[in-house]
């Protein structure tokens, strides 16, 4: 059987579109972790260390399949997806031109495997190095001098999402590619009016995955760093003054979005991000108030991030009026249909993003003040798994406790616990 599969692979540039399909669509149940031929894919790779990584010739037709008609570039997406959980393939995949493709390719609206793109992209930041590569990666657009904001990412072109017509007159400019990337993911969530007036997604991709991208790029420090630096997400606005934000402002909205890898990913962004303890005045303040994250000097609106953290932790259950007071605005008076986050993983990620906002007097104190042990005291009533009880009952200590002289200070870690290094109760870069 293997001898077959493996006279599959020289069909895959064959000149014939549909005898190219025929051999991908046959391979392609070959690329899973778990499949028995898998490691065809992986014969003749070369490179690692300081040598240039080089293509085998499947791993090469691949990537040229993925700009091919849209049958064969969807299961060329779907079978390097399946192959880029390996670190095998890390190096290849992410060479320069091929992931300013994909993430090009991402950025376009019409892009019909802009999912499985986005997929890729998620394995591949796996990777630090790919991580480190994505945030200064810069690609080439065309700006939509007709729809302001809008461009056209030129290293995009496959058959699957061809070119606009008619084509763009302006220049090519080069661009970062992680703030397009933000501003993509925000925009995939929302609606525009079609043809007849009827309402339709504004891209053909969810882009859901890009959130584990951003969990990925939060893991390492550049990466978290980036998303509490103050950025212009206007890049083609040459008119009028530019107004900058906060990255992790623009992600903290979906912690309570439907798709669990969506909400998912973003809330271990905002975990990471509390690591960086210069950054959680900027996070737990109103967007009403304008605040630099040291050693920065440029300011940008409040992430106010605290709501987008509490709310995932929030049931149906009514407060005293006193009590509903502290709350954020956003938590007063829930329906009775309010119900918490069903995921356990993620609650312990949001009391532990809490736990890590107490490393601060002054975030301690703005945590007494609005409303959190009231919300995990009511939570601490439902919650059934053990490790997030452990966790809440070391966060309302936190919360209930005096001051003592030695914790008077912001930046100074006031739990015994989180001092020790018992790896039971280490909170972990996600």
């Amino acid at each position: 059987m293997e001898a077959q599969y493996q006279e599959l692979l020289q069909f895959l540039h064959d000149k014939n579109p549909q005898v190219r399909h025929l051999a991908l669509e046959n391979l392609l149940s070959q690329t899973p972790q778990d499949a028995p031929y898998r490691k065809l894919f992986f014969t003749g790779l070369s490179g690692g260390g300081l040598a240039k990584p080089k293509d085998s010739e499947v791993i090469r037709d691949l990537k040229l399949l993925c700009r091919d008609n849209l049958a064969i570039a969807h299961d060329a997406f779907r079978a390097l997806v399946n192959l880029s959980d390996s670190p095998m393939l890390v190096n290849t995949l992410s060479e320069k031109n091929f992931l300013t493709f994909i993430v090009s390719y991402i950025l376009y609206p019409p892009a019909t495997c802009a999912d499985l793109a986005a997929m890729m992209l998620s394995n591949l930041t796996s990777s630090h190095a790919v991580c480190s590569t994505l945030l200064s990666l810069k690609i080439k657009v065309i700006p939509d001098e007709k729809n302001p904001g809008a461009f056209y990412p030129t290293q995009s072109r496959a058959s699957s999402c061809p070119a606009p017509v008619p084509y763009p007159s302006g220049d090519e400019i080069e661009v970062r590619a992680l703030p397009l990337l933000v501003e993509a993911f925000v925009d995939a969530t929302k609606q525009v009016a079609g043809e007849g007036g009827a309402m339709e997604k504004s891209r053909k991709g969810d882009l859901h995955f890009l959130a584990s991208v951003f969990a990925n790029l939060s893991a390492t420090p550049t990466g978290r760093q980036y998303f509490v630096t103050a950025e212009d997400f206007t890049p083609f606005n040459t008119s009028g003054e530019k107004t900058k934000e906060y990255p992790l402002s623009k992600l903290s909205a979906f912690t309570e979005h439907p798709d669990l890898i969506r909400r998912g990913g973003v809330i271990s962004c905002i975990k990471n991000c509390t690591f960086i303890k210069q950054a959680h005045l900027a996070m737990l303040s109103s967007d009403s108030t304008s605040v630099a994250v040291p050693p920065s000097e440029e300011k940008a609106p409040g992430m106010n991030c605290l709501p987008y953290i509490l709310l995932p932790l929030a049931g149906p259950e009514e407060f005293d009026l006193e009590d509903q007071e502290a709350l954020p605005e956003a938590l007063q008076f829930l329906p009775p249909t309010k119900k918490r986050e069903a995921d356990s993983a993620l609650r312990m990620l949001l009391v532990e993003t809490l736990l890590l906002l107490c490393t601060t007097r002054w975030g301690r104190d703005y945590l007494r003040t609005n409303g959190v042990y009231q919300i995990v005291r009511a939570h601490h009533e439902q919650e059934q798994e053990d490790k997030v009880l452990v966790l809440i009952d070391r966060l309302v200590n936190l919360l209930k406790r005096d001051e003592s002289e030695t914790t008077m200070n912001d930046g100074v870690i006031e739990s015994a616990e989180a001092a020790e290094d018992d790896e039971d109760d280490k909170i972990e870069e996600i």
